[in-house]
């Protein structure tokens, strides 16, 4: 019996959320299209130079020859029906990898047999990694003249810190001939059980004892070494020709994990894209885990009411078919859930939930029409592309009339401006990108202010404490108060006046980390006059709570005080080694520090910290100092302060920490004046 199986056509019971990633250029797109082919659902591959592919819908991913948004691509292998995501692999859309991530069974991480392993390849299995992905390599264009297979191989274990087993041979290599066949047996069954025996008592025991294992009782051990992220199989081939392309797809049912769905219960699944459709109608993609989903059930995606499904657009074979219901282990395109955003949760979901794996953005650069009369239509356009991407930050100064959007990269800036300009017919012209700072805060603080004392015109008590949580960690809020002691609905109103203020600290700067505790709460119940209509002079209202959290909050933050960071960024670059002393010049000129220094086939790899602010001018200056040759990849590291005097930002709200004014305004806007 082989090691690697073939397929079969049968009925799928089983259901594979997988995705395809890499670095930019290795060709996941073009292996996408392959496994459709090879699958059956295409009759030929579609090309990305051509702007024919299946997955890369929009036409600006077709005319740029990138893929931008995550896209679905469903077929069946063997008794399983496999839903595919294509992911963008440049560095500025890692955002959408990171949503993509959150709902996958595992992965095929593609890898070039010319350009090898390069440092996003490295980025991304350690995200994998971080999640507990099991992932196939696969080592794409063997055909392309200078393709390494057999050394890329080696790289992939080397670079990548895992045992891998490769599972084919390569004939032919760096021609359009390249034949992909597998090892014959007793050396795949050999390699195999070397390989295994560091990570399995019972296959290393039979090795000692030299008493081969069954082939199927190898097969079983390595798809659970596999599932187990300690080996990692490696098969090889072509996209563009098709070599290979057969046999990964045969072992992708036994290499990843794959689920039996679960009809019973309540349904149970997550939100991973939005879009708008022809009409400017929402479309919320749903993976559902277990239970079913019908046309006309109300979910609740936790924005505090059901909302009902209109329409369902299951994804599968051939593209998304119109179907009365969503069962489990599918993903379909739901119309109706107007409140959905990317990450939200339906019902109880026994998997992790969605969280990050990448940097935030750490640039940000002002927006602006064409035309200035079109600020509104672009504002509502931001908002839309923030609501299918939550990273874009969208911040309105109506004081200096700008809008000014976060951002990873220089790339991501000009997608936005082509998809501002084709998708909704506004042109637009941006400002030089700076960096986005964020405030740490330095200790503990709190405040309160209670309902009926001198200075504060609100219905509403409010005590909060503030203290320090780790990089990345986010707002955390908790309760030291008695949930049952006023409305929910009052609750809620303060986290949300928390999550709101903390977009500005006391120098206009985001606090992404911070833990933030109510310790008092207090409101007036609701009065009514004599003929029974509410009386909101002497009741409490949501507003109350809303507009006298910033103002609490801003004082804690004031008396536990925040520092202003600066956010620093991990590189790796990869360089011929004749470059090396050029390369290392223009780091110190830029201020980065080098932290460790490697050579690989004539390659120079340099890691280390780089200012967020020196990385898109040290992108422009590699090409000519490489010959073109050279690949950078950075993401955010840590934070640090800024030197000198804290930089100040424009507030865009109404500013709490300027108590008179801001209580002036803000009672106003609550009736209590």
């Amino acid at each position: 019996m082989p090691l690697l199986p073939t397929p079969a056509r049968t009925l799928a019971p089983r259901t594979l959320v997988m995705g395809v990633v890499a670095h930019v250029d290795a060709g996941k797109t073009s292996l996408t299209e392959r496994l459709l082919v090879a699958a059956g659902v295409l009759d030929r591959a579609g090309s990305v130079d051509a702007g024919d592919t299946q997955t890369d819908t929009m036409a600006l991913e077709r005319r740029r020859g990138i893929t931008i948004r995550s896209a679905v691509a469903t077929f069946v292998v063997d008794d399983v029906l496999v839903n595919l995501l294509d992911t963008p692999g440049h560095a500025d859309f890692i955002a959408e990898v990171e949503r993509a991530l959150a709902m996958l069974d595992g992965a095929v991480l593609v890898v070039s047999a010319v350009e090898g392993v390069q440092a996003q390849t490295v980025k991304l299995h350690r995200a994998l990694r971080r999640l507990g992905l099991p992932c196939v390599v696969f080592v794409n264009k063997c055909d392309r003249a200078g393709a390494r297979p057999e050394d890329v191989v080696e790289r992939v274990g080397r670079r990548l810190g895992v045992d891998v087993l490769a599972l084919q041979e390569v004939v032919d290599a760096a021609t359009a001939g390249v034949v992909v066949r597998p090892l014959p047996e007793a050396v795949l069954r050999s390699r195999a059980t070397e390989v295994l025996a560091g990570h399995d008592d019972a296959v290393l025991a039979a090795f000692v004892d030299d008493r081969p294992l069954p082939a199927p009782e190898l097969r079983r051990r390595l798809a659970r070494a596999t599932r187990g992220g300690l080996v990692l199989p490696v098969l090889c081939g072509s996209a563009i020709t098709g070599a290979g392309v057969g046999e990964l797809l045969a072992a992708l049912p036994d290499l990843l994990p794959t689920h039996r769905p679960c009809a019973d219960g309540p349904p149970a699944g997550s939100v991973f894209k939005i879009e708008r459709g022809p009409a400017g109608e929402k479309l919320t993609h749903l993976v559902l885990r277990r239970g079913t989903v019908r046309v006309r059930d109300r979910l609740d995606l936790g924005h505090g009411r059901a909302e009902r499904v209109t329409a369902l657009a299951l994804h599968s074979p051939g593209g998304a078919q119109p179907a009365d219901a969503l069962p489990a282990g599918r993903i379909a395109r739901v119309r109706g859930l107007e409140t959905a955003r990317v990450g939200d949760v339906l019902g109880p979901v026994d998997r992790t939930p969605m969280r990050p794996v990448f940097s935030r953005p750490s640039l940000e650069a002002v927006v602006e029409p064409v035309e200035p009369a079109r600020r509104g239509d672009l504002h509502a356009a931001l908002a839309q592309l923030a609501e299918q991407d939550p990273l874009i930050e969208v911040r309105q100064d109506d004081s200096r009339g700008e809008i000014a959007v976060s951002l990873y990269g220089e790339v991501q800036k000009e997608v936005l401006g082509a998809l501002l300009a084709e998708e909704y017919g506004v042109a637009v012209t941006f400002g030089t990108s700076s960096v986005l700072c964020v405030e740490r805060v330095r200790r503990s603080g709190r405040a309160v202010e209670r309902m009926g004392e001198v200075g504060n015109p609100f219905l509403a008590t409010v005590g909060l404490r503030v203290e320090p949580a780790a990089f990345g960690a986010g707002l955390a809020f908790a309760l030291e108060v008695e949930r049952g002691a006023m409305p929910a609905a009052f609750f809620t109103a303060v986290e949300d006046g928390v999550r709101s203020a903390l977009a500005a600290g006391p120098h206009g700067w985001p606090v992404p980390d911070v833990r933030v505790t109510m310790t008092h709460s207090g409101y007036a119940p609701r009065q009514s006059h004599a003929h029974q209509t509410f009386d909101k002079a002497m009741s409490s209202t949501g507003a109350d709570f809303r507009y006298l959290t910033p103002l609490v909050l801003m004082t804690a933050l004031l008396r536990a005080g925040s520092c202003v960071c600066e956010p620093v960024h991990r590189f790796t670059l990869e360089a011929p080694r004749v470059a090396q002393g050029a390369v290392l010049g223009v780091l110190a000129q830029l201020g980065a520090v080098p932290l460790d220094t490697g050579y690989e086939d004539g390659l120079v790899v340099v890691g280390g910290h780089v200012p967020a602010s020196a990385v898109h001018d040290l992108r422009l200056r590699l090409p000519g100092l490489t010959s073109g040759e050279g690949s950078l990849t950075t993401g955010l590291d840590h934070l640090r302060p800024v030197l000198g005097p804290p930089p100040e930002r424009p507030r865009i709200d109404h500013d709490p920490t300027d108590r008179e004014t801001y209580l002036r305004t803000a009672a106003r806007l609550a009736g209590r004046v």
